[in-house]
């Protein structure tokens, strides 16, 4: 993807500006235990942080195509703090997508008007197994939508894309943790450890 990477520098620097990035043991959604974690929540608390996502994100969806999707779609919560701001930017329609189905009313998990076979680009914060993200997509498919691309912010490089792939979802991503925490690194915000501990978490080398 031909994104800058004056850009991925910048969403680097901030992420680690707001303390987004952590260290030490943690469980994430996915049930996997993770030596590190990011905290995308916290970007919509710093106008600068946020601005930059955004741009990010609308920087992803203008390489993809304007005119190639009709319909922006937040995996909920922190998706849909991005394709809010996304969709009235790109002047699209917007839906979010539950984790699961709600106990009352109508019992929906997609929110919102979607036509059938209108083309979605699907939104979340980041990916790391691609489990919450395939989760949408078959939520979005059930009501009739073509869903075919993804964004985040940030792929945690455990399998995500993969997982997108084989249900025929091409995942996009502004920076990857690997180049994240190896820029982070070489500008000594943080150590040698900390980058080897992400390194192995991927089952990858610097480079």
């Amino acid at each position: 993807m031909s994104v800058g990477t004056g850009g991925r520098t910048a969403v680097t620097r901030a992420l680690f500006r707001i303390g987004a990035l952590r260290f030490g043991k943690f469980r994430l959604a996915s049930g996997k235990t993770s030596s590190y974690y990011l905290d995308l929540r916290l970007l919509p608390s710093d106008v600068e942080a946020y601005t930059l996502s955004i741009e990010a994100y609308l920087s992803i969806a203008r390489e993809i195509g304007e005119k190639e999707f009709d319909v922006v779609a937040g995996v909920a919560t922190a998706g849909v703090t991005i394709s809010s701001p996304l969709a009235y930017l790109m002047k699209k329609p917007m839906v979010y997508v539950r984790s699961e189905e709600k106990g009352h009313g109508l019992q929906k998990r997609v929110e919102g008007a979607i036509l059938p076979r209108s083309r979605v680009l699907l939104i979340d914060d980041l990916a790391t197994t691609g489990g919450s993200l395939v989760s949408a997509v078959e939520a979005l498919r059930g009501e009739g939508s073509v869903v075919k691309e993804a964004a985040v912010l940030v792929d945690r490089l455990e399998g995500g894309r993969a997982a997108l792939s084989a249900v025929g979802v091409r995942l996009w991503s502004f920076v990857d943790v690997r180049e994240l925490v190896s820029t982070l690194f070489q500008e000594r915000k943080v150590t040698k450890g900390d980058m080897e501990a992400v390194l192995e978490q991927i089952g990858g080398m610097a480079r």
